[in-house]
Protein backbone atom coordinates (compact mmCIF):
# COMPACT_ATOMS: atom_id res chain seq x y z
CA UNK A 1 0.00 0.00 0.00
CA UNK A 2 1.22 3.43 -0.66
CA UNK A 3 0.08 6.56 1.70
CA UNK A 4 2.06 10.03 1.54
CA UNK A 5 2.95 10.47 5.04
CA UNK A 6 4.35 14.44 5.96
CA UNK A 7 4.00 14.87 2.22
CA UNK A 8 6.41 12.31 1.34
CA UNK A 9 5.27 9.14 -0.67
CA UNK A 10 5.70 5.68 1.00
CA UNK A 11 4.96 2.15 0.69
CA UNK A 12 4.02 0.57 3.95
CA UNK A 13 4.48 -2.89 4.82
CA UNK A 14 1.60 -5.61 4.32
CA UNK A 15 1.72 -6.09 8.14
CA UNK A 16 0.58 -2.38 8.71
CA UNK A 17 -2.99 -1.56 7.91
CA UNK A 18 -4.05 0.48 11.08
CA UNK A 19 -2.69 3.57 12.37
CA UNK A 20 -1.95 1.43 15.20
CA UNK A 21 0.52 -0.64 13.58
CA UNK A 22 1.64 2.14 11.99
CA UNK A 23 2.89 4.10 15.06
CA UNK A 24 4.36 0.69 16.28
CA UNK A 25 5.96 -0.28 13.00
CA UNK A 26 8.06 3.16 13.20
CA UNK A 27 8.89 2.84 16.82
CA UNK A 28 6.81 6.78 18.01
CA UNK A 29 5.99 7.39 21.49
CA UNK A 30 1.55 7.60 21.12
CA UNK A 31 2.12 9.87 24.30
CA UNK A 32 3.82 12.57 22.15
CA UNK A 33 2.22 12.90 18.92
CA UNK A 34 -1.11 13.28 17.01
CA UNK A 35 -2.18 12.07 13.76
CA UNK A 36 -4.55 13.22 11.09
CA UNK A 37 -5.39 11.41 8.56
CA UNK A 38 -7.07 12.82 5.63
CA UNK A 39 -7.23 15.93 6.72
CA UNK A 40 -9.27 14.54 10.10
CA UNK A 41 -7.72 13.96 13.53
CA UNK A 42 -7.44 10.96 15.06
CA UNK A 43 -7.92 10.20 18.47
CA UNK A 44 -5.23 7.86 20.21
CA UNK A 45 -8.06 5.73 21.19
CA UNK A 46 -9.56 5.28 17.58
CA UNK A 47 -5.92 4.34 16.21
CA UNK A 48 -6.44 0.49 16.44
CA UNK A 49 -9.92 1.25 14.57
CA UNK A 50 -8.84 3.24 11.72
CA UNK A 51 -7.58 1.66 8.77
CA UNK A 52 -5.33 2.77 6.01
CA UNK A 53 -5.95 2.78 2.69
CA UNK A 54 -4.03 3.32 -0.28
CA UNK A 55 -2.94 6.82 -1.19
CA UNK A 56 -4.40 8.10 2.36
CA UNK A 57 -2.56 11.30 3.40
CA UNK A 58 -1.56 11.00 6.69
CA UNK A 59 0.52 13.90 8.86
CA UNK A 60 2.00 12.85 12.28
CA UNK A 61 3.22 16.19 14.71
CA UNK A 62 5.97 14.93 17.84
CA UNK A 63 5.48 17.34 19.91
CA UNK A 64 9.28 17.87 22.01
CA UNK A 65 9.33 19.50 25.35
CA UNK A 66 12.42 22.10 26.57
CA UNK A 67 13.41 25.58 26.58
Amino acid sequence: MRVRINGREEALPDSVTTLQELVRDRGLVPEHIVIEVNLQVIFRDDWPKVSLRDEDRIEIVSFVGGG
